[in-house]
Formats: structure tokens, sequence, C-alpha cells
């Protein structure tokens, strides 16, 4: 039997949800198409959301956005995580050694949560990626480690229809299955355009736990050769199944 949800508690937890998913301020009926709550009760948890500063609003109160208290929250998840401090030194020693742009990252459900990254110095243009959420499918992170579940798991995790970012998205849950076994096969992913145009992706677990929820990639230039490319895979690889053995080591899981 499922637990039975606190309805006003599930209600707060969708409207933070939504405005952290939403790239501007959200109003009221907004608000209120996104998460389908009736006007009285969505206004009521509203007032005190912006009254404890999880929202903040305009002067008219007319349109919302998340607040500094939902920063605290993640900065503590962050802090608290102890698998944190040995991926954040992988990494460093990753983009040390190839260049790129590196990221670790951990699915939650059907998506996948950016826990750090280290930029490529070469970078003219960053895009903050820590605490950013992205549809599993559609990123190399998120494809190695749907990887780890069976694909009935897979298919009853995912939405329908998969959602595509780009024209290299995989849309189609048979032609995403047939990745994932590819990627069971060979032990990493890869990905060419498929969440961002002009960028490609190898991944791989980092098995510490099982199944592995957590994930290195490189993000690179899609018009790398395939030398390079097999370079930067050997690379991640190695130093992924190092920080592996060190989280085993320590205990940590």
């Amino acid at each position: 039997m499922e637990p039975q949800l606190v309805k006003s508690a599930e209600r707060t937890v969708r409207i933070l949800e939504a405005l952290a998913d939403s790239h501007h301020s959200m109003t009221l009926s907004e608000l209120q198409q996104r998460t389908g709550f009736p006007r009285s009760s969505l206004h009521a948890l509203m007032r005190t959301l912006v009254e404890l500063n999880w929202v903040e609003t305009d002067s008219a109160r007319s349109a919302f956005g998340i607040g500094p208290h939902a920063l605290l929250t993640g900065t503590a998840y962050l802090d608290k995580d102890p698998a944190l401090p040995y991926a954040q030194e992988t990494l460093e020693d990753l983009r040390d050694e190839i260049g790129q742009t590196v990221h670790f990252a951990r699915r939650d459900g059907a998506h996948v949560l950016y826990l750090a990254t280290r930029e490529s110095r070469d970078a003219d243009h960053v895009i903050p990626r820590v605490g950013r959420r992205l549809p599993a499918h559609v990123t190399a992170l998120g494809q190695v480690l749907l990887a780890q579940l069976t694909d009935d798991e897979v298919m009853a995790l995912l939405p329908e229809p998969l959602v595509g970012l780009t024209h290299q998205t995989i849309t189609d849950m048979t032609k995403l299955t047939g990745e994932l076994d590819q990627v069971r096969t060979r032990s990493w992913s890869y990905e060419r355009e498929q969440g961002t145009p002009g960028v490609a992706c190898v991944a791989v677990a980092v098995d510490y736990r099982i199944p592995a929820t957590d994930a290195i990639s490189c993000s690179m230039p899609a018009e790398l050769g395939p030398a390079d490319v097999e370079q930067i895979t050997e690379a991640v690889i190695k130093h992924t199944r190092k920080l592996a053995a060190t989280l085993r080591r320590e205990g940590i899981r």
C-alpha cells in the first residue's frame, strides 16, 4: 500500500517544484494551471511561503519565484553529502587531464540532478548546472544510470511521450531501451547533441551503490573525432572507477 500524502505538504512541494522548473516568475493563474490546485488554497499557500521567504514576489504580488530559503536547503544537501568532496576532487583531476567540462550528477526519479561541475578553462559561455535537473533520457549521465535498471523499470519510471530537447533526442521508448542495452554492454554511455546542440557527452556510473545512483560525465564539442572521444572516454572510466573504489573503501553508501 502506498503511503498517504498530507495534502497541504504535497501541495507546498509541488508549488516549489513548479517555481524551480520555471525560467521566469509565475503568476497565480500560471501556477494554478500548472498544479491544478484550487485558487483559494493556492493563494493561502503562496501567502505563507512568501512570509517564510521560500517564495519571492513583486510589490503587487502578481508574480512569484523561488525565495532565498530554498537555496539554504539546497546548499545544506550539498554540504551534508559524504560522497561529494571525493567527487569534487575527482572532477578536478579529470578536468586537469582532459581539459573539458565535467559533471557529477545523481538520478532523481526520471531526472538527473547536477551536484558538481568543473568547467573547461577554455569555456567562453558558462551555463550553471549545479542544482539543475534534466530529463534522464536526454543526457549521457541519465542514460548510464537508467541502464542500471531493467527495461520494465525504465518504462515504468519514464513519462510517455518522452520529451525532446533537440532533433537528436531519443523520444521513442523502444529505441531508448535499445540504446540502454548497448550502454550495459560497454559500461559507458555516449550521446551527441541529444540534450544540447553542438555538445556531445560521455558518462560512466560510479558503482559504489547497487544500483548506481551517481555518475560522472564529460561534455565536449560535438565535432570532436573518434580518437579524441576514445581518449576522453578512457579518462572518464579511469577516474570514475578510482572514485568508486575510494567511496567503497571509506564505507560511503
